[in-house]
């Protein structure tokens, strides 16, 4: 029987080396993907006060028409791709808030969603 004996520390560079090689794959792939699959739609929200939640509910309800137009049709949709458009909805919708920034915000998204984005995110950050 033909084996070859390698040390345990040689194992151990080599399974690392290779994670590594593939999990960087991985991100750079994600990170494409991230940036140039995802439609995108320039929501206005200059005349709105954020710091309300009056401000707060106009934005959200324009992030979620944005959202439906960018994102496939819910009732064209066949029902095997009803769900990838309702996870496209959802993820434009919190990525929107995360990219705003306002508590008010979160707070609203918060309210809507049964899990929640950390309003921390918003309030820690420094502009």
């Amino acid at each position: 029987m033909n084996t070859i004996a390698t040390s345990s520390p040689l194992r151990s560079l080599i399974a690392a080396a290779i994670f590594s090689a593939v999990a960087s794959g991985f991100s750079a792939a994600s990170l494409a993907s991230d940036d140039t699959d995802v439609p995108q739609l320039v929501v206005k929200y200059g005349d709105l006060d954020l710091s309300s939640p009056q401000g707060a509910t106009a934005l959200y309800r324009r992030i979620g028409y944005a959202a439906e137009q960018v994102c496939p049709n819910l009732q064209s949709a066949a029902v095997s791709l009803q769900g990838q458009a309702r996870a496209c909805i959802h993820k434009a919708i919190a990525d929107a808030v995360i990219k705003v920034n306002q508590p008010a915000l979160f707070t609203e998204y918060n309210a809507r969603n049964s899990s929640p984005l950390p309003v921390m995110v918003a309030a820690g950050q420094a502009r």
